[in-house]
């Protein structure tokens, strides 16, 4: 090769490294630095629950090389628990760290995207939010309240909480003071319960001040934490109005559109990633949980068939109430239905008999 060709050649690289080197950090100085407020529902003792979120913002921050950050605020530091919604939806936090069903009383369709009685599990919940429409439905809703969500964890099926006396049949339900999240307060009501929704942070001084008989919140892990077994001994299960419970990180919509694309891709990425955390968290920490919550005098009750079959027959009244007087919920109602008929078919040959078989034979050794 010729001295003036390597000459041109050379100057040619040189122009691409110089170019190169020029453009990273122009790339890197047009993105914004970025420092949001996310409110929480739930508190840092519950180290579940606001792990999932502490893992969230941490995974966002190394994302983006520190230049996105998110700073968590617990109940009361910011709004109240139940008030993250609206604190997101009027731009007072950028985000929020909550479930959606404790705001079906401003839409009752918001109770799908976290548990309806008698509805999905864990890996039907996600299936249906992935593959089955649900994350549409779930855009569609929350952009009436100028939010953005994203389904960020599960914490599997849950307890059905402790009760301060042993409930057999559905006549003890009479009168019974129950704490209990979400859209399942109208079904128990036609058991006769007297439903009450309180923050985390309260459930245990209410029950230990006897303003309610009986309480309801995740399982073994976050019950435990709360102390609940100090005061009621009767530990029932399965919790049929949570069969697998999702959490969500809402975003203001104008936060969220103002975001470049690579910063929504983040913050998207390390919501589920979280949400991974906090299911396989969940599954590491109840069995343990629950063998301590035992040993120290707990006392695990099944509720009974006549119970369960009359909350299946309360739910199916409810939610044909609801889907009668709102166009919406009927709609989601459908498709919710429709996805556990056709998850359940193909889990009733495979899935649940692998389960119930290992069940059989780890309960032998």
């Amino acid at each position: 090769m010729k001295r003036r060709e390597l000459l041109k050649v050379g100057t040619a690289a040189g122009a691409g490294f110089l170019a190169t080197a020029v453009a990273a950090p122009a790339i890197a100085q047009s993105q914004p630095e970025l420092k949001w407020r996310m409110a929480s529902t739930f508190p840092q003792t519950l180290e579940i629950l606001w792990g999932t979120a502490a893992q969230l913002v941490k995974r966002v921050a190394e994302i983006t090389d520190g230049r996105f950050k998110i700073q968590i605020f617990g109940p009361g530091e910011i709004v109240p628990a139940f008030q993250v919604l609206d604190a997101t939806q009027n731009g007072t936090v950028e985000m929020g760290w909550t479930s959606a069903y404790y705001y079906w009383g401003k839409d009752p369709s918001f109770a799908f995207f976290t548990a309806v009685p008698f509805g999905f599990n864990a890996r039907l919940a996600e299936a249906w939010y992935l593959h089955g429409g649900g994350a549409e439905f779930v855009d569609e809703v929350f952009k009436d309240y100028s939010c953005h969500c994203i389904q960020a964890g599960n914490t599997t099926a849950q307890m059905g909480g402790f009760f301060r006396k042993e409930i057999k049949t559905v006549a003890d339900l009479q009168g019974l003071k129950f704490r209990i999240g979400g859209f399942a307060g109208n079904v128990v009501k036609k058991l006769g319960v007297v439903p009450q929704l309180i923050a985390p942070g309260e459930i245990y001084p209410a029950l230990e001040r006897g303003v309610i008989d009986a309480v309801e919140w995740v399982g073994p892990a976050d019950d435990e934490k709360l102390g609940l077994a100090k005061i009621a001994k009767y530990y029932y299960y399965p919790g049929w109005w949570e069969g697998g419970a999702v959490a969500h990180a809402l975003i203001n919509l104008n936060k969220w559109n103002e975001l470049p694309a690579n910063y929504k891709a983040a913050l998207t990425a390390a919501a589920r990633e979280a949400g991974l955390w906090m299911t396989a968290k969940y599954d590491a920490a109840n069995p343990a949980a629950l063998k301590r919550l035992v040993a120290n005098g707990v006392l695990l009750r099944p509720f009974s068939g006549e119970i369960m079959d009359a909350a299946y027959k309360a739910t199916e009244e409810t939610m044909n109430e609801f889907a009668a007087n709102n166009a919406r919920f009927s709609r989601i109602y459908q498709s919710v239905r429709a996805y556990i008929k056709e998850g359940y078919q193909w889990w009733q040959v495979c899935e649940l008999p692998f389960d119930l078989y290992q069940v059989r034979m780890s309960n032998r050794s």
